[in-house]
């Protein structure tokens, strides 16, 4: 299995500025993901920057980093820009991890570029674990997924899906009955070959897309299949405010 780890890192952010920069014990975020992500089997694993100020903070630490525009709409335009920077070929595999998933399984990493590879049928593969509690069910924050019997997802949405018609109000993965087992919770890291990667963002944007807000029902909506690992471990907290920031700090700190 042979794969690169791509991590896009944007400097501005509505609500922690600054934050591949951000320190976690003694370390820019930026730099704790991508020795995280080199825990893992990638071959290589290079930071797609929008910012001198990243990509300086990343040489110093050892962290290979290229330099990309700053005016991309998303990770993904990012990281295609990358692909060519690099000059990886089309049926090569990478990685995207998140740029604030400082916590991040490298066996996790590894199981999404390994599913990518046993399932050519699909352009994508990611991730996602059992819900548990009727608030994360609820929330639409925590974007759920449903798959086939293959893992394959059929839909991505942040409602809560599957619906148990017969059990209003509770969770029905709770009623003892195994052939309904509990929803699953999407965990955003991708897989892609470089070629479709490199051509999704010239797809039109879905309407599903614009009213969900994700990303990935683009790559449905235009006939790609996306395969989905079921991991058993969660996966640990990323950082989007400053409340996160200090919870992954303290959670470092135990680990120290």
């Amino acid at each position: 299995m042979d794969f690169s780890v791509l991590i896009p890192a944007r400097l501005a952010s509505s609500r922690l500025p600054n934050k591949p920069l951000a320190d976690l014990a003694g370390l820019p975020m930026v730099v704790r993901v991508a020795k995280r992500a080199a825990m893992s089997r990638a071959r290589q694993v290079i930071v797609a920057a929008d910012s001198p100020s990243i990509m300086q903070a990343c040489e110093q630490a050892g962290v290979r980093c290229v330099l990309t525009d700053t005016g991309h709409p998303s990770g993904s335009d990012r990281l295609a820009q990358a692909c060519a920077l690099l000059a990886l070929g089309a049926d090569e595999v990478v990685v995207n991890v998140q740029g604030d998933e400082p916590l991040i399984e490298p066996s996790l990493i590894d199981a999404v570029a390994q599913l990518l590879h046993q399932r050519p049928d699909c352009a994508m593969a990611t991730a996602a674990h059992g819900i548990d509690s009727w608030a994360d069910f609820q929330n639409p924050n925590v974007v759920k997924v449903v798959t086939d019997q293959q893992g394959t997802a059929l839909y991505f949405s942040r409602a809560p899906i599957a619906h148990g018609r017969d059990f209003p109000g509770q969770p029905w993965w709770h009623s003892g009955d195994d052939s309904m087992p509990a929803p699953l919770r999407h965990v955003g890291i991708y897989a892609y070959r470089v070629g479709f990667l490199q051509s999704f963002p010239k797809l039109a944007q879905a309407p599903i897309e614009r009213l969900e807000s994700l990303e990935q029902l683009r790559a449905l909506w235009h006939g790609h299949r996306i395969a989905v690992h079921t991991t058993a471990q969660a996966p640990g907290p990323g950082v989007d405010t400053a409340q996160d920031l200090e919870r992954v700090r303290q959670l470092l700190e135990r680990r120290t």
